[in-house]
C-alpha cells in the first residue's frame, strides 16, 4: 500500500488468525498493532498532535513535552520531530536501551528522573515535565492520560476489525492510559452491544482496585495513577498477571505464535488463549498487542521465573488483593448499585461516584435537587430525584433505581445526610452507623452530651435555644467565646464573640435561621462555647474490623478572628511522634464516645498546652480536599477506602510511600462580583504543584471567607518536607490573581 508520508502509514495494521486447541467453531484472532512504524501508541501520537496542530494549542516548530517509559514515547518522537516540533520525553531508570537509542537517533531530548516521588515513577516523571513546560516556551503537553484524543485514536482500530472481520464476540487489551481498550471497544460497543470486553493489568496495579507496587516490573500496562480515560462502564472482566507470569507469556507467544513482541502482547495472549480455550462455538475473539519485543530482548526475554506460573487464573471477587494470575467478573448490565445519598458539591462528591464506578459498583445519586449537581455530569452517574427527607421515599427509589440488582451499599459524602445514610442502611442491612451515632456526630450539643459523659476533654460550653439564655450562657463560658448552630457545616455561622453583646447579636442570628443551605428544618439551638486557644489539627481516622486507625494528622491554618474559615493545610502535620500520638489517642476516645465503630472520621482539635482539646467530631471524611493531599502525601485514597467500607470490601490503610503535601485555597480579598481568575497555567508548572482547581466562575458574588462556601478554588503542592512544600504553595500562590469588581 502506498502513503506519502510516514505518517500516513500508521494504522491499518494486520488481522491474523491465531493457531490454538480451541473448540471447533471458535476464531481467534491477533491485531498486530506492531506493525504500525513503532507500535500502537503511534496512533494515539498522530491524533494528538495533528488535533493540537489544528486547533492552535500546538504551534509551528513549538516544543513538544511528554512523559514516557515506551511507546508512546516513540509515537510522539515520531509525528513531532517528523513535523518539525523539538520533543522532550521524560522517562525514568527502566527505560530500555533500544527505545533509548531510537528516541536519540530520531532527534529527542530524554530526561531521565533520578528517583521516585509522591506516587511513584509516573509522578517523579510528571514533576519534571512541569518544569521543562515552564522553562520552553509555547511548549505543549499531549497529556496522554486526560487526553480525550487519546480513546479517540481508536475509533479508527474499531473499524479495521469491523471491515476485517464483520463482527467481534470477545474483545481482549491491556490497558494502561485505558485510551486502547476503551476507544476500541466504546466505538464497537455503538454496533455490537453484545460485545465482552476484557481488560488485562499486572499485578500490584491500582487501576482495577488493587493495592500500588512500585516494584512491579512490567511496562506498557498497569498504573499508579487513575487515568482520565480509563471508562470502567465498558469493561466486563478484568484478569492480573504477575511479572512472571506475564514474562512467561511472552515467551508463549514467540515460541507458539512467532509473535515477537512485548509483555503488554503476552500478557494479551495468555488471557485470550484461556478464554478461547472455553468459549463456546461460533464465538469470534480478538486480543490487541501493542508492540514489538525488540526492545524487551535484554530483560523479558532474558527472564528467569522465580516461582510456579499459574496455568488458569483463580476467580475472585472483584476487589480483593491477588498475587498471581486472578480475574474478575464486573460486568456492564448487572452491576451492584451503590447508593449515595445526596452528596457535597466539590471534587470529592465527583471523585467518590468516579470511585464506585472504578470499583466495579454502579453509582446512583438520589437527591432532591437535580441542579444542585449540575458539574457532576461527567461521572456518568444516574440521579434519581425524590424526597431525601422521606425515609420511605427514599426506600422507594432505592428499589426503584436498583431494578432487581443487589445493593452494595448506602453511603454520601455529605454532612447533611449522615444520619439519613445511616437509617438506609439500617433499614437495607447494610454496614453503616447507627442512627443515634450519625446523630451524635451531625448535632454538636450531643456531641458535646457524649463528650462530657466519657471525660473526653473538650471546651466549657452551653446549648441556648433563645436569646434569653445567652448571657448566662456567656457568663459560664467566659470571653471571648464561639457561637455556632449546633448543626452548621462547612464553619457557616461559625463566630469568635470578643464580648457578650456580640455573642447576643450573633446567637440571634443563628437562631433566627429556620432552614439551612439544604432546605433542611434547623435544630433551632445555638452553641455557646470557650474560646480555646492552641495550633489548629485534624486527626485523620477510619474505622474497620472493629479498630480505629489513624491515618495522620493534619496542619490546619485558618482565616483571621472573627471568622474560622480553612485557608489551607499540610499533612502530615510535622509534629514530634509523641504528640501526633496524643492527637491519635483523644480522636480515638472522641469516637468511642459516641459509639463510631465504621468507616472515615474527621476531628477537629486545638492543641493546647494541657494537651488536645476536641473541638469538633465529623463522621465522615475530611472536606476542603484533605482527603487527596492525604493520597498524595501517603498513597491511601480515603474515597476508595470509605467505598470499600460502605459496601463491606476489605480495606487497605498502610501508607504507600511517606512525603509531604499541603494546600492552599484561593479566596476573594473584596465584596464584589467575580472578573476571572489569572495565572493558574503559571501556578500549574511550579515544580511540585500538582493540581491548581477553579470552583469560582466569573459573575458569581465573592467575598472574602466567611466559610467554607466562599472558596473558590485550590492548590495543592508536593514535597519532602513540610518547608519544600510550604514555598512552593507560596511560589505557586503568588502568581494567581482572583480580579473582582465592586457590586
Amino acid at each position: 500500500m502506498r502513503h506519502d508520508t510516514l505518517i500516513d502509514a500508521i494504522g491499518n495494521t494486520p488481522v491474523v488468525r491465531l493457531r490454538m486447541d480451541v473448540p471447533e467453531g471458535v476464531e481467534v484472532y491477533a491485531k498486530l498493532e506492531m506493525h504500525n512504524p513503532y507500535a500502537m501508541k503511534d496512533r494515539v501520537a498522530r491524533r494528538m498532535i495533528l488535533q493540537a496542530r489544528r486547533t492552535g494549542a500546538l504551534t509551528d516548530g513549538a516544543p513538544i513535552v511528554e512523559s514516557s517509559s515506551g511507546t508512546m514515547a516513540l509515537g510522539i518522537a515520531l509525528v513531532g520531530t517528523y513535523l518539525g516540533h523539538p520533543v522532550h520525553i521524560v522517562s525514568d531508570p527502566r527505560i530500555d536501551p533500544v527505545t533509548l537509542a531510537k528516541l536519540t537517533a530520531m532527534g529527542c531530548t530524554v530526561h531521565i528522573v533520578e528517583a521516585m516521588t509522591s506516587q511513584g515513577w509516573q509522578s517523579a516523571r510528571l514533576e519534571r515535565l512541569a518544569e521543562l513546560v515552564q522553562d520552553l516556551p509555547g511548549a505543549y503537553w499531549p497529556r496522554q492520560y486526560s487526553n480525550p484524543d487519546n480513546p479517540a485514536a481508536y475509533r479508527a482500530l474499531a473499524e479495521e476489525l469491523m471491515d476485517d472481520l464483520g463482527t467481534v464476540d470477545v474483545l481482549v487489551g491491556s490497558v494502561g492510559s485505558g485510551g486502547s481498550l476503551c476507544g476500541t471497544s466504546a466505538a464497537l460497543l455503538e454496533r455490537l452491544p453484545d460485545l465482552k470486553v476484557v481488560g488485562v493489568d499486572c499485578v500490584g496495579s491500582v487501576l482495577f482496585g488493587q493495592p500500588d507496587m512500585a516494584t512491579r516490573k512490567q511496562s506498557g500496562l498497569g498504573n499508579s495513577l487513575f487515568p482520565d480515560n480509563i471508562d470502567y462502564r465498558l469493561i466486563d472482566e478484568v484478569h492480573w498477571l504477575s511479572d512472571d507470569e506475564a514474562f512467561d507469556a511472552t515467551h508463549g507467544l514467540a515460541r507458539e505464535q512467532k509473535i515477537f513482541a512485548g509483555n503488554t502482547s503476552g500478557s494479551v495472549y495468555r488471557v485470550l488463549s484461556h478464554l478461547a480455550a472455553r468459549a463456546a462455538p461460533g464465538t469470534r475473539l480478538v486480543g490487541i498487542m501493542p508492540d514489538r519485543g525488540d526492545r524487551y530482548a535484554d530483560s523479558v526475554y532474558r527472564h528467569q521465573p522465580s516461582g510456579p506460573i499459574a496455568q488458569a487464573p483463580a476467580r475472585v471477587a472483584f476487589g480483593t488483593t491477588v498475587t498471581s494470575w486472578s480475574y474478575a467478573s464486573i460486568p456492564r448490565h448487572d452491576r451492584p448499585v451503590l447508593v449515595f445519598l445526596e452528596s457535597n458539591t466539590t471534587g470529592t462528591g465527583t471523585l467518590a461516584l468516579r470511585t464506585a464506578t472504578r470499583l466495579g459498583f454502579a453509582p446512583v445519586l438520589l437527591t432532591a435537587d437535580p441542579g444542585r449537581y449540575a458539574a457532576f455530569g461527567t461521572a456518568g452517574c444516574p440521579t434519581v430525584t425524590c424526597d431525601t427527607e422521606d425515609p420511605t421515599a427514599v426506600l422507594d427509589a432505592v428499589r426503584g433505581a436498583a431494578g432487581g440488582r443487589t445493593v452494595a451499599g448506602a453511603t454520601t459524602t455529605s454532612d447533611f445526610y449522615l444520619e439519613h445514610t445511616a437509617r438506609l442502611a439500617g433499614s437495607l442491612g447494610l454496614p453503616g452507623h447507627a442512627p443515634a451515632t450519625a446523630a451524635a456526630c451531625r448535632n454538636k450539643a450531643l456531641t458535646r452530651a457524649a463528650l462530657q459523659n466519657a471525660g473526653v476533654p473538650q471546651p466549657a460550653h452551653a446549648v441556648v435555644a433563645d436569646i434569653a439564655g445567652v448571657p448566662e450562657a456567656v457568663a459560664r463560658v467566659g470571653v471571648p467565646c464561639v457561637v455556632k448552630p449546633v448543626d452548621g457545616s462547612g464553619s457557616q455561622d461559625v463566630r469568635w464573640c470578643p464580648d457578650e453583646a456580640t455573642a447576643v447579636e450573633h446567637a440571634a442570628r443563628v437562631l433566627a435561621v429556620t432552614e439551612n443551605v439544604r432546605g433542611q428544618k434547623s435544630a433551632g439551638e445555638a452553641l455557646v462555647e470557650e474560646f480555646v486557644g492552641g495550633a489548629e489539627y485534624s486527626v485523620e481516622m477510619f474505622c474497620t474490623g472493629g479498630e480505629a486507625v489513624c491515618v495522620g494528622v493534619t496542619r490546619r491554618t485558618m482565616t483571621p478572628l472573627p471568622h474560622f474559615v480553612e485557608t489551607g493545610h499540610l499533612f502530615p502535620a510535622g509534629l514530634p511522634a509523641a504528640r501526633q500520638a496524643e492527637l491519635a489517642e483523644a480522636a480515638r476516645q472522641a469516637l468511642k464516645a459516641v459509639g463510631f465503630e465504621h468507616g472515615p472520621a474527621h476531628i477537629e482539635m486545638r492543641l493546647t498546652p494541657v494537651g488536645p482539646v476536641v473541638i469538633e467530631i465529623n463522621g465522615r471524611l475530611a472536606g476542603g480536599m484533605i482527603p487527596e493531599i492525604v493520597r498524595a502525601a501517603t498513597g491511601l485514597d480515603l474515597l476508595e477506602q470509605q467505598v470499600r467500607a460502605a459496601t463491606g470490601l476489605p480495606t487497605y490503610l498502610e501508607p504507600a510511600r511517606s512525603r509531604q503535601a499541603g494546600l492552599r485555597f484561593l479566596t476573594a480579598g473584596d465584596v464584589g462580583r467575580l472578573v476571572a481568575i489569572t495565572g493558574t497555567a503559571a501556578a500549574e508548572r511550579v515544580p511540585g504543584v500538582v493540581a491548581v482547581v477553579t470552583t469560582g466562575t466569573p459573575g458569581r458574588a465573592v467575598r472574602p471567607p466567611r466559610d467554607a462556601y466562599d472558596r473558590l478554588g485550590h492548590i495543592i503542592a508536593v514535597g519532602d518536607t513540610p518547608q519544600e512544600v510550604e514555598a512552593t504553595l507560596d511560589t505557586a500562590m503568588a502568581l494567581v490573581r482572583v480580579e473582582t469588581s465592586a457590586g
